[in-house]
């Protein structure tokens, strides 16, 4: 996976090689877990949720430095936060699949540096990059790249800094989320889709590695806004029925039901369109894709009752609800404090606290 857009530049010494929290920052909050080693494994160490004030972060980029150090001094100051990674928003990642002819190629990131310009819109010399080698033969290497500005590395960087924690790693989003909800070594072909109160993600993963990102601008806020609107009630009473009815189409919920339905039919279709667009296309050298088992869905806004019936039903495939502690416990033996509908929410944060073990 595309692991670190920031240590293979500023490698990090052995002696900050830690046991960490991960952090998952929004727009709109700052989503936190530590994992421990324990005798018999990993355990849940401290977890929660800050909230960010509106206009502090803005489409990933931080618009008030100070704002954001000062959340994060709180943070240090209450669960003792020394040490972090965090996850890097999608809407600042440029991700693609480069392919490099081997005659010639005395470096890989040469050969990429090369290349960055026709694939984003930034200077190559103000980017930072990572790859992945997807294939090789012997006369090209087939390789997935992601690329961010060094400006908002360094912006994310200073705030850490100044707030006196170390950040150990910083990672696509998607890369930490799959770590977490797909078995270690599985290398069938998912879709992610991570539904969130703003944004919905989706991702493709096949045989570990982060194949396709989009983000949507549809959430669960979505959803409540749109009971709002035609029930005519509060914001506040429209995401209680949400939660409380979900995708009920009985008599009771007929009109909570059929207002759902506009938000969730928007998300149905744009999940069928990446789904049959992977399924039926061939990738950039004319061969069949491995095509998508099934659709593992996270995000708080997955907590919505039937949605993962309703989706599987409509397209056709399954449909399911993400185990976040598919790598870390057993549920049926140890239950996390953190419950399953909270764990929906974290994921990319688990998945962010894991590179301590054995990912790294």
């Amino acid at each position: 996976m595309l692991k670190d857009l920031y240590n293979r530049f500023f490698p990090i010494p052995q002696f900050l090689a830690m046991p960490s929290f991960g952090l998952d920052i929004s727009d709109e909050s700052i989503k936190y877990i530590e994992l421990l080693r324990v005798k018999d494994g990993i355990k849940l160490g401290h977890y929660g949720e800050v909230r960010i004030p509106a206009g502090i972060i803005e489409s990933g980029k931080i618009k008030d430095q100070r704002g954001v150090e000062r959340i994060l001094l709180s943070l240090k100051k209450k669960e003792g936060m020394k040490s972090v990674r965090v996850s890097l928003p999608e809407e600042q990642i440029y991700l693609f699949n480069l392919n490099l002819n081997k005659s010639g190629l005395e470096s890989i990131r040469e050969g990429i540096e090369l290349s960055l310009e026709e694939y984003i819109p930034i200077p190559a010399q103000e980017v930072i990059f990572d790859y992945d080698i997807l294939s090789e033969d012997n006369q090209n290497l087939k390789l997935q790249v992601g690329a961010i500005s060094k400006n908002t590395i360094e912006e994310y960087l200073s705030v850490f800094k100044d707030a006196g924690i170390d950040a150990l790693s910083f990672e696509l989003e998607a890369d930490p989320l799959a770590r977490c909800v797909i078995k270690k070594e599985d290398s069938s072909t998912y879709m992610i889709v991570d539904y969130g109160k703003r944004r919905t993600g989706i991702f493709i993963v096949s045989k570990g590695v982060v194949l396709f990102t989009s983000t949507l601008d549809v959430g669960g806020a979505t959803l409540t806004g749109l009971i709002e609107k035609d029930l005519n009630i509060s914001n506040k009473e429209a995401e209680k029925k949400k939660l409380e009815n979900g995708l009920r189409n009985d008599e009771p919920n007929k009109e909570i039901f059929l207002a759902l339905l506009k938000g969730v039919s928007l998300l149905e279709g744009d999940i069928m369109k990446h789904l049959a667009y992977w399924n039926t296309h061939k990738n950039e050298e004319g061969k069949d894709r491995a095509q998508i088992e099934k659709i593992i869905l996270c995000g708080g806004s997955a907590n919505l009752i039937s949605l993962a019936d309703y989706l599987s039903a409509g397209l056709k495939i399954k449909v399911e609800l993400a185990n976040v502690w598919l790598n870390i416990t057993d549920t049926n033996k140890n239950i996390p404090e953190l419950s399953l509908e909270e764990s929906l929410s974290f994921a990319p944060a688990i998945g962010l606290a894991l590179g301590n073990f054995e990912y790294d």
